[in-house]
């Protein structure tokens, strides 16, 4: 009888080891607002693409784990974290003070400014103060928005998405946006419809960096997510990952 024992504990043994060493990497769930090009936004056959989307999935994997994103608005991105619809969100999310009081963050991945952008037709705006007794668009909730309101005498107008402020520049009812760089390069630079009406103004007014936002404590998942940002750094993956997504 001792002998089917060992024999019974040797093949358990052996079928555990075999479904660990087939077992599926660890999938996180991450929400981003794929409203923001070309950081994070939607693409013609409705998959969610972007600098950020890359940058992740590059990171994940490097650090072994697999992602699935899920497209949230962003008035709500940090509600779904703290009820733990998710356990992460990637979505040019600036590390702030503030932010940093409620949850915890990566180390930084990349490093942009906020800037102005107005119609062609504005010879004379170079930053927001010079838009004094006009309103400026920003999305809600964003550094852009909260730059905007550091300034006496301009009206800010919030969007849900940054392309409304954009659509409503163009239709005369804001006489100017703030917004990271990327994106205002993207809509004022290169999107067919306003290229020729949008230019970009003055120099970014702010240093900021975009981290990946976890819930507060949930160290295991960050030391995951930092190691493989630090795999992506070292191996320069980043920097093509930027060369593809910011021209």
């Amino acid at each position: 009888m001792k002998i089917f024992r060992n024999i019974a504990v040797a093949f358990c043994l052996l079928a555990c080891s075999t479904v660990v060493a087939f077992a599926a990497p660890k999938t996180i769930k991450v929400a981003t607002d794929a409203t923001w090009p070309p950081m994070e936004m939607v693409d013609t056959a409705k998959k969610i693409v972007g600098y950020d989307i890359d940058f992740l999935n590059a990171v994940a994997k490097e650090a072994g784990i697999a992602v699935e994103f899920k497209n949230t608005a962003w008035d709500g991105i940090f509600a779904g974290l703290d009820s733990g619809q998710y356990d992460a969100i990637i979505s040019s999310v600036t590390i702030t003070d503030e932010r940093k009081a409620k949850y915890d963050f990566t180390e930084p991945y990349t490093s942009i400014g906020q800037i102005l952008i107005v119609p062609k037709a504005d010879m004379s705006s170079r930053k927001i103060a010079d838009l004094k007794g006009k309103k400026i668009g920003a999305q809600i909730g964003t550094t852009g928005a909260f730059e905007v309101k550091k300034v006496a005498g301009v009206e800010l107008k919030t969007y849900d998405e940054i392309g409304l402020a954009f659509e409503d520049m163009a239709a005369g009812r804001v006489s100017g946006v703030v917004c990271d760089e990327p994106v205002a390069a993207h809509f004022a630079l290169k999107k067919q419809e306003y290229k020729d009406k949008f230019k970009i103004v003055g120099a970014s007014f702010t240093k900021e960096a975009y981290g990946i936002v976890v819930k507060k404590g949930n160290k295991e998942l960050l030391d995951i997510l930092n190691r493989g940002i630090k795999a992506v750094k070292a191996k320069k993956l980043d920097a093509r990952i930027h060369s593809k997504w910011v021209k």
